[in-house]
């Protein structure tokens, strides 16, 4: 894991391919330890959230939802989930940056990382944090996304549940209603 930006996995042009799909996995988080004797961005992951961040890579290899690049938050529950994730996509390298700006972010803030992304990048998975994941989900859906899964992210979601956006929009143009949210999903316990 790296902290920064790369030159492969940013591209400052925007430009994208016509007719390429891009896909965005906004995932939450699995289960962390109580907030309790340290510092919260220091909170590890609980056991039963290793487990739960294992079976989600699975489920994302399983979909053909494997990333090209990973945005992470810096706090270690985040960085945890995507190394016991990363276990079960297969044999992949995907550019992997860690960022501060993740742990407290808004909705703004998760969509001014995308449009740094290189518009090569087809899937792009975020590990963020409640309410900021859920939130991103319902502002950048379209008015045709599927809504059972717009009505879940309007609420919120639960530890380890990643949602599915796809648009064939370059990533430097992400703004509100522009994907299609196809999926809310949280590998079954």
């Amino acid at each position: 894991m790296r902290d920064g930006r790369s030159a492969a996995a940013f591209d400052a042009t925007g430009s994208g391919a016509p007719g390429r799909t891009h896909r965005l996995v906004l995932l939450r988080h699995a289960k962390a330890e109580p907030a309790g004797g340290v510092d919260d961005v220091l909170r590890p992951l609980a056991l039963n959230g290793r487990r739960q961040a294992g079976r989600v890579g699975a489920a994302l290899a399983h979909s053909a939802l494997v990333p090209e690049l990973v945005l992470c938050s810096s706090a270690l529950r985040t960085r945890q989930t995507w190394e016991l994730l990363a276990a079960n996509l297969g044999d992949v390298a995907p550019e992997v940056v860690v960022t501060d700006t993740l742990y407290a972010a808004g909705v703004k803030d998760v969509v001014d990382l995308l449009h740094g992304a290189d518009s090569r990048v087809r899937t792009l998975l975020v590990i963020g944090h409640e309410p900021t994941m859920a939130a991103a989900a319902a502002h950048l859906a379209s008015s045709s996304s599927d809504s059972g899964a717009l009505a879940q992210v309007r609420v919120g979601v639960p530890t380890a549940t990643y949602s599915v956006l796809e648009s064939l929009t370059a990533w430097s143009e992400w703004t509100d209603g522009v994907a299609d949210l196809t999926y809310v999903g949280r590998p079954s316990s």
